[in-house]
């Protein structure tokens, strides 16, 4: 509920501070008196489309403040926004709007959190509905229209929407699944062939061992110069055991030393260990002669295994460069691209599978879709029969309304797009309401449409109607009156209108007038004349006693405080006193 709001610098509005009551209140006043800014100052603070035509003439800045009284639900989805509340129940909205020379700037706060425009929208849509002429309002939209049939329906049908949208996701989340499957099996075949490929040729290469090539290649090398290793064998085997007249074999040298050392020890035992390492070096010779004799003997030209070396290391060296850098890493490859093949070609559900779990919960989704356009039915029903019952005391006997659902791909809202359908005078063709509807036709619809909600509404929000009396009089003007406070009972109204039958009614009844006023210095300026500047202002003041209140009906009614004006007034203010007092308020 709007509680209070400051306007300052806006428009004609100079400064302005207006206290609301709890059910209806109404705004009266001359035709352009202003009553439209007011209005249009709610709109801008919640949000609503920012121009330097809004500022008030002389000035750089507006400013205007709404605080909003707030039910529980709304302060849990500020808590969600993470925005804190200044006390218990109260709400302040801010906008100001700056200009310069070169731009338009503007900042909207929510208890001095500055918030963007998505999330002001969203919590205007919590806090009033607006309905003025020439504004383009949610009924129209047909997603609101879905969400008043939903509201109107009641728990059943909010609990239907809850498993149409857990059907669709589930639905959307198959969908993804088997989408995801269908775009990567080309891309998975390719790289399964690419795989297979590989494979293939390390297969054919039989990598059995990391160090293979390194063995390879030595053996290459020694087959490669069994000639060299032979003459070098037979040298060495000559310098350690086989010596000749001309130069003696090492091991004849040491036997030589031997017996040398032998004779000392006989003298000087201390002599022992050095005896023991020539005897020592002396077998080790004799040894090494024998085994490089053997060696020697033993080497044999192959040119055949030398061949198939050579074409094993050339065979090696080509995996290594694919493959490698070395032959560890190519056997490591090996043993990863085999895992991987085995999860591409059967460690995935098939498409066959995934396809037949999407078309399961397609099945399921349209089922409770089905079941959710039979409660909307039902639901639509009667919201046209009683709506059409609202619409008749308006001046619209001959209404004819329809709520059509027309059928569509399923949603998470289900599978029926909402429609209202209106026709407001006898003859003429039935069409979208958003196509027929004029400005007055479109509050008065509203208000039949909040009347029929009234009984099974929380009671919360703001709700704003813009001249919703024109062209209507008599006992038409009386059943809005009555509708209004009737709305008025579950929400907080605030109503433009020129019917004293409506104002009458009112809780809060504010008058708003135009005024000239003096800005600036009195004193003469350098050519002698006055400073100072005449501005019209817009002023709101509250009628706060049946003095004035009828004194404010009389103007409406007749245009002047005449006897026979101020007497009717008297008596509309006596008759909707007694109405209220009937409805329990």
């Amino acid at each position: 509920m709007l509680v209070n709001l400051k306007i300052n610098n806006f428009a004609l509005v100079d400064s302005l501070e207006l206290n609301l009551d709890n059910g209806l209140n109404v705004l009266t006043g001359e035709t352009g008196a202003g009553k439209s800014i007011i209005l249009d100052a709610i709109d801008m603070v919640l949000g609503g489309k920012a121009n330097s035509r809004m500022i008030r003439t002389g000035s750089d800045r507006s400013t205007i403040e709404a605080t909003f009284q707030i039910n529980p639900s709304l302060s849990a989805w500020l808590a969600a926004q993470e925005i804190d509340p200044l006390e218990e129940d109260t709400l302040v909205c801010s906008r100001e709007i700056v200009i310069n020379k070169t731009n338009l700037r503007s900042r909207s706060r929510v208890n001095g959190v500055l918030v963007n425009l998505p999330l002001m929208s969203q919590l205007r849509s919590r806090l009033v509905e607006i309905t003025a002429q020439g504004q383009t309002v949610n009924l129209l939209i047909a997603e609101q229209q879905r969400h008043l049939l939903d509201a109107y329906g009641g728990k059943g049908i909010g609990k239907q929407l809850t498993l149409v949208a857990q059907a669709y996701e589930a639905t959307q989340q198959a969908k993804r699944e088997l989408n995801k499957r269908i775009q990567s099996e080309q891309e998975l075949l390719q790289r399964q062939d690419l795989i297979k490929f590989q494979l293939k040729d390390l297969d054919e290469a039989e990598l059995r061992d990391e160090h293979e090539l390194d063995e390879l290649e030595q053996e290459r090398d020694r087959l490669s110069h069994v000639v060299e290793l032979q003459q070098l064998g037979n040298q060495a085997y000559k310098l350690l055991y086989e010596g000749d007249d001309d130069a003696p074999a090492g091991a004849d040298l040491l036997g030589q030393a031997e017996s040398c050392l032998m004779e000392m020890v006989e003298y000087d035992s201390e002599l022992n260990p050095i005896l023991e390492m020539v005897q020592s070096g002396l077998v080790q010779i004799v040894e090494a002669g024998q085994q490089i004799n053997g060696y020697s003997e033993g080497l044999e030209a192959d040119p055949e295994r030398l061949e198939e070396i050579e074409a094993r290391i050339r065979q090696l060296k080509s995996i290594c460069r694919k493959y490698g850098p070395d032959l560890s890493d190519a056997i490591a490859l090996y043993e990863q691209l085999q895992s991987e093949l085995a999860l591409i070609t059967g460690g995935g559900q098939s498409i066959a599978t995934l396809e037949s779990a999407y078309q399961e919960a397609l099945a399921q989704l349209t089922t409770a879709s089905k079941q959710l356009t039979q409660l909307r039915q039902k639901a639509a029903t009667k919201l046209e029969k009683q709506l059409v019952k609202e619409l008749k005391p308006l001046a619209m006997d001959k209404v004819v309304f329809e709520c059509r659902l027309i059928e569509c791909s399923p949603t998470a809202m289900g599978a029926d797009r909402i429609v209202f359908y209106f026709s407001p005078n006898a003859g003429e063709e039935i069409q979208p309401l958003s196509v027929i509807a004029s400005g007055g036709e479109m509050s008065r619809f509203l208000l039949a449409l909040k009347a029929c909600f009234s009984g099974a509404e929380e009671s919360y929000g703001t709700l704003i109607f813009d001249e919703i009396d024109a062209g209507v009089s008599g006992k038409v003007a009386q059943a809005i009156a009555e509708k209004l406070h009737q709305l008025g009972q579950q929400h907080q109204v605030l109503c433009v209108t020129h019917q004293p039958l409506i104002a009458a009614m009112a809780n809060g009844h504010f008058k708003v007038e135009k005024t000239i006023i003096e800005e600036g210095s009195k004193s003469p300026g350098q050519n002698g004349n006055s400073l100072v500047d005449i501005r019209t202002v817009v002023r709101v003041k509250a009628l706060a006693n049946h003095q004035v209140r009828a004194e404010e009906l009389a103007q409406i009614t007749g245009g002047h405080s005449a006897e026979d004006a101020i007497a009717f007034a008297e008596s509309l203010l006596t008759k909707a006193a007694r109405y209220r007092a009937t409805q329990g308020q």
